[in-house]
Order: C-alpha cells, then sequence, then structure tokens
C-alpha cells in the first residue's frame, strides 16, 4: 500500500511541476506536432498511410525521452532526485514511478498523428490491437533510454542534446524513412540493434502490411530491450546514489 501511494505521488508531482516546462513543450509537443502536419500537408492520399508508422514513431521517441530529460535534470539540479533515493521505497517503484508518466504520454502523442490522418483517408483496415501493443512497447523502451540518458546528464540542455544524438540517427537507421536493406552494410548490424526497428515494423506491419520480420520476433525482441534497458538504468542509478 504505501508503495502505491508513493508511486501515485511520484508520479502526480512529474506530471503538475516538469510535464509542461519549455524544453518538452518544444521537443516533445511542438516538434512532433510540426513533424506530423508538414508530412501530412505534402503528401498525397497514397502516401499517408506509408508515412503513419514514421509519424508515430517519431511523436512516441521525441515524447517520451524528453520527459524524462527534463524531469530527472531538473530533480538532479535541485538534488530532488537523490531525496527521492533516500525515501523508504524501492528503486523499482521509484523507476516505474517515473517512466509511467511518460509512457501514457507517448501513448497520447503517438495517436495524434493517427487522428489528424483520419481527416484524410480511410483508417478502417489498421489492425489497432497491434498497432496499439507495438505503441505501448515504444514507449516504453524510449522512456527507458530517455531514464538512461536523463541519469547520466547534469543539465536539461545536456540530456536533450545527447538525446539528440541518439534519437536522429535512429529515425533513419530503423528502417522507417530508408529500408534497412538499402543501408550500407556496416550499419545494418547497427538498425538490428535498436528497438525502434522492431517496434516500427511491427506498425509497418499493422498499418501497410509492409513488415519485414514477424510479429513474434519483433516483440520478443522489443521485450528483450525492455528488461535490458530496465537493468542498465537501474545499474546507473544505484551508481549514482553510491557516488
Amino acid at each position: 500500500m504505501k508503495s502505491l501511494i508513493a508511486f501515485y505521488n511520484i508520479l502526480k508531482k512529474d506530471i503538475t511541476n516538469y510535464y509542461l516546462k519549455p524544453p518538452n513543450i518544444s521537443w516533445g509537443i511542438i516538434f512532433p506536432l510540426s513533424w506530423t502536419m508538414m508530412q501530412l500537408l505534402r503528401s498525397v492520399d497514397s502516401s499517408i498511410l506509408e508515412l503513419l508508422p514514421g509519424l508515430i514513431s517519431t511523436s512516441v521517441l521525441f515524447g517520451t525521452t524528453s520527459m524524462l530529460a527534463v524531469t530527472i535534470t531538473f530533480e538532479r539540479s535541485g538534488r530532488s532526485f537523490e531525496r527521492l533515493l533516500l525515501a523508504p521505497i524501492s528503486l523499482n517503484t521509484l523507476m516505474l514511478a517515473k517512466i509511467t508518466g511518460t509512457i501514457l504520454f507517448g501513448m497520447f502523442n503517438a495517436f495524434v498523428p493517427i487522428i489528424f490522418a483520419g481527416f484524410f483517408i480511410n483508417l478502417s483496415d489498421i489492425n489497432w490491437i497491434i498497432v496499439i501493443l507495438a505503441v505501448f512497447l515504444i514507449a516504453v523502451t524510449s522512456s527507458l533510454m530517455g531514464l538512461l540518458i536523463a541519469v547520466s546528464a547534469q543539465q536539461v540542455f545536456e540530456a536533450q542534446t545527447i538525446s539528440n544524438f541518439f534519437r536522429f540517427p535512429m529515425l533513419f537507421l530503423c528502417g522507417l524513412f530508408i529500408p534497412i536493406s538499402s543501408l550500407p552494410v556496416f550499419l545494418k548490424p547497427l538498425s538490428y540493434c535498436l528497438p525502434l526497428t522492431y517496434g516500427a515494423d511491427i506498425l509497418k506491419g499493422a498499418i501497410t502490411s509492409n513488415n519485414s520480420f514477424s510479429y513474434t520476433l519483433c516483440f520478443v525482441m522489443l521485450l528483450i530491450f525492455t528488461v535490458g534497458l530496465f537493468t542498465v538504468s537501474k545499474y546507473a542509478i544505484e551508481k549514482k546514489q553510491n557516488q
């Protein structure tokens, strides 16, 4: 019961105090929204469906990582994050509380391009169950990547800069805009090491039936990335706690 109360209060505090900070608004809301509108307005009806997996993935990736970059770094600069680490709650509970809000925000962001696309094309043929599952796992893995980056940075601008170092290359290496088969040979192994590659492939299969891998493989890989990123993030936080 105490863990649930702590979980709720941490989540509530993050949403109230940090989610509308200027860096969140610019990178987590305005950038995905403007990118979506630009791509939809310049596309004809036949290509909107093909663009949708990329727009969804971009919205989730930038929304989740931006939120945690701001939340954690603001708390670290005010040393409130260190006080949370000393609180009588488990580190697992703290981490789940930190990423839950960003996961929900990322999933909300994901449906912004879907809503806009609905004004232009018919979306009735999309496999919505698969889309929702894929969006959830993309949000989880992106949140954990954002958490790992945030605990390694001291300031918001530093966290956002490091995030962009990963986010932009990831968008072009995961097969959304450039097929993995068209990438240089030395970049292909890197593509297979990115969780977004498998999440984006699920979305392409559910929306355009143009996936390269099986759903089973992609979901298994995303679960492996989730466990791995959670473990590494927990280790990074414990290392900071012991310094």
